[in-house]
């Protein structure tokens, strides 16, 4: 692999940060096997998961996975099946929830709705506004 040059001591490129974790997820190696790969360095010191929580990524063991692809470009891969593959089951993901926000959305609306008709016929006032065609 090619090594990921430093732009200051201690700061790296954001593409590179998500090459790293990218490498990271879809292998079975250790952190710091891939930190040794990318960087030259020995130590990690626990930067890749430091890097992980910023950028979005799940860091608990079972559910690691990669974050809303809108927040960032991620890098590309060698193999464009495989990571067309997987932006497809990300943005069907993301529709499925979006999907389940519109549906909670269309019901607060509705019981919205019906607690302002209760509250009209029970109190007997006009809480919507009227709109006249008449300026």
């Amino acid at each position: 692999m090619m090594k990921i040059v430093k732009l200051r001591e201690g700061y790296y490129q954001e593409s590179d940060k998500h090459l790293i974790i990218q490498a990271f997820l879809s292998s079975n190696r250790t952190k710091q096997s891939i930190w040794e790969e990318y960087t030259g360095q020995m130590e990690e010191h626990g930067k890749i998961l430091k890097w992980m929580r910023e950028l979005g990524y799940e860091t608990s063991e079972k559910k690691r996975r990669l974050p809303d692809q809108s927040s960032f470009l991620i890098a590309t891969k060698p193999n464009q099946s495989a990571n067309n593959d997987f932006e497809k089951k990300q943005l069907e993901k993301r529709i499925t929830e979006l999907e389940k926000q519109l549906k909670d959305a269309e019901m607060k609306a509705i019981a919205f709705s019906t607690m302002v008709d209760i509250a009209e016929k029970e109190f007997k006032i006009n809480i919507r506004k009227k709109y006249s065609t008449k300026p």
